[in-house]
Order: C-alpha cells, then sequence, then structure tokens
C-alpha cells in the first residue's frame, strides 16, 4: 500500500530574494512558482507521501492547460472555446514535473527509492469542456472533447517520455455528475491512454451511484474516488468492486472539504475498511481531492496523518 495526492496544494509565491535571482527577475526570467513547487514537494516528502505531484502551483485545473491550446481562450478567468482545438504550443507541465523530480532526487540525496516517485497530472477533456463555454465552432462538446484529447494527448506523451512518472493522472470529476455522455468521454480517455507503456489513472470526485458502472469500464489502470467526504461511496465499492477489481483504487481517505486535520480514528477506520474491500496491495491512499484550499499546515499535517495511519499497515 502507497501513499499520493490528488494534487494541488497551498501555494506560496515568494519575490526574488537572492541576487542572482533580481537579476533574473530584471531580465524578465524569474520564475516566482519554482520555490512553490519546491516547497510543495518538501512538504510532501516531510509528510511521508510516496507518489508526489508538481503541486499545481500555477492556476486552477482548467486554465492552466487551455492558456496553452489553440481554439481556447480565457476571458475573466474563465475558459471560452472560439475556434477549432489544436495541439498545444508547448508542453504544459513537463519542465515543472521534472522539477519537481529533481528537488524529490536531491531529497533522497540523489536516488529516489524504488516504489516511491512523481506523476503527472493532467485535466481531462470531459471536464474541461463541460467547464468552458462554447463560443464558436463547434456545434455540440462531445466534437469538442474528442478534439480536446487528441490535443492533449500531446501533454500525455510528453510526461511519459521525458519525467518517467510512476504513472499518469486524469481528473474528470464531472463524470459523476450525470452531465457527460459517457460513451464520448471512453473514446476520450482511450485516446490519452493509446500506446501508454506507463499506468494510466482517472480521479473522479462526488457520488459514485449513477455512474460507477459506466466509470468501471473506462480503459484505465487505476480509479482514484473520494470516500471521507462521501463516505456513501464505499458501500458503492463494496457492492460493485467485482466490476473493478482488476484495477488499483485510490481511496480518499481524508476530506479535503474541510479545513481541519481529520479524526485519526475515523481515518483509521476507512483505511481498514478499504482494506477488507479492495486488499492492501491494490490500494493507493490519498485525499479526497486537491488540497490548495486549506492552510499549509493544515494540508501537511492531513498529510503526515494518512501516511502514519498507512505505515501502521505496512
Amino acid at each position: 500500500m502507497r501513499s499520493t495526492v490528488v494534487g494541488s496544494f497551498p501555494v506560496e509565491v515568494k519575490g526574488p530574494s537572492s541576487t542572482k535571482d533580481k537579476l533574473l527577475n530584471a531580465f524578465g526570467a524569474y520564475d516566482p512558482f519554482k520555490e512553490a513547487i519546491k516547497s510543495s514537494v518538501v512538504a510532501q516528502l516531510d509528510a511521508g507521501v510516496d507518489i508526489i505531484s508538481d503541486g499545481q502551483v500555477r492556476g486552477d485545473m482548467v486554465s492552466i492547460f487551455t492558456e496553452y491550446i489553440p481554439g481556447m481562450r480565457i476571458v475573466d478567468g474563465n475558459t471560452e472555446i472560439v475556434s477549432k482545438i489544436r495541439n498545444p504550443t508547448q508542453e504544459i507541465s513537463v519542465k515543472d514535473l521534472q522539477f519537481a523530480k529533481k528537488v524529490m532526487k536531491d531529497y533522497f540525496n540523489g536516488r529516489i527509492p524504488e516504489g516511491k516517485g512523481v506523476k503527472g497530472i493532467i485535466t481531462g477533456p470531459n471536464t474541461i469542456v463541460h467547464s468552458s463555454r462554447i463560443a464558436g465552432f463547434y456545434k455540440n462538446k462531445e466534437d469538442a472533447i474528442i478534439d480536446l484529447a487528441h490535443s492533449l494527448k500531446f501533454e500525455v506523451d510528453a510526461i511519459a517520455k521525458k519525467v518517467n512518472p510512476v504513472y499518469i493522472q486524469i481528473d474528470e470529476p464531472f463524470l459523476s455528475t450525470g452531465m457527460v455522455d459517457m460513451k464520448t468521454a471512453r473514446e476520450a480517455i482511450d485516446i490519452l491512454h493509446d500506446g501508454l507503456e506507463i499506468p494510466l489513472a482517472m480521479h473522479v470526485c462526488g457520488i459514485l451511484k449513477d455512474a460507477f458502472k459506466d466509470i468501471s469500464r473506462f480503459n484505465v489502470d487505476i480509479l482514484d474516488f473520494e470516500f471521507a467526504g462521501n463516505n456513501v461511496n464505499l458501500d458503492v465499492l463494496k457492492e460493485n468492486y467485482n466490476l473493478v477489481s482488476n484495477k488499483k483504487i485510490g481511496f480518499g481517505c481524508l476530506d479535503s472539504s474541510v479545513n481541519v486535520v481529520d479524526d485519526a480514528d475515523d481515518v483509521d477506520n476507512l483505511i481498514t475498511e478499504a482494506i477488507e474491500i479492495v486488499g492492501k496491495d491494490n490500494l493507493l491512499l490519498d485525499p479526497d481531492c486537491g488540497l490548495r484550499r486549506a492552510p499549509k499546515d493544515v494540508a501537511f499535517e492531513k498529510l503526515r496523518l494518512m501516511n502514519e495511519l498507512k505505515d501502521k499497515y505496512s
């Protein structure tokens, strides 16, 4: 049993302090988010997380990708689809993930231990399109979703090739809402998975009761759900585990909707039930969702608690 995070972590953006950074800033070359990535990675590692993220510090889960995808534009913080969606103008998260991996390597004195590593995280095409306004070109969301899947495939392949992550996670919270055409959604995920030689995970928030059977049919290796804030999902998993017994389960055991540290007994009980249903070897422990909205000390203590309980079952 290993631990991970869903993605985001509280952001600490700092201005340049060293002479070198001040000079870089003077020439417009200083990156204020690098220290935020480093801080996020070190916090995750100090808390005992096995498979880390880069903290997703640069923005919200939609605009962080759509900023670089032709056919989409950001207006007053919201994404609009204005023309045919094409391939990204650049690699979007590769450099941040490479830097996160370097920080992790330095943390372990030059060699990342077996079972630990970085994962790539991409907001899924279904969620991005359903979070955006179609202002032109497309008559329906489904065509936009498929074109966006082909666009995001370039980012998936770049991460796999240049970062060598433990796995890649696709965030698709909209799949539990009943608003998504599941046939189109599966086709989009198939495009992202095509030819990928590392595991692909899919994170879905929300109550699973009406969507679980459809979600179980997706061509992914790991399915990640929330169980702390939506503990009714535990019964759904128990009743339908036979449908996903060929996949690993990302098990949200920390309630990311509250900015206080979870009750240790509640988390322990959840993990115990998960082990009974899934088995230790098929579990990845993580928070329900990203922790960006929590104070940094609370986010850290949540992760530390989760990993202390993980170690109890090692």
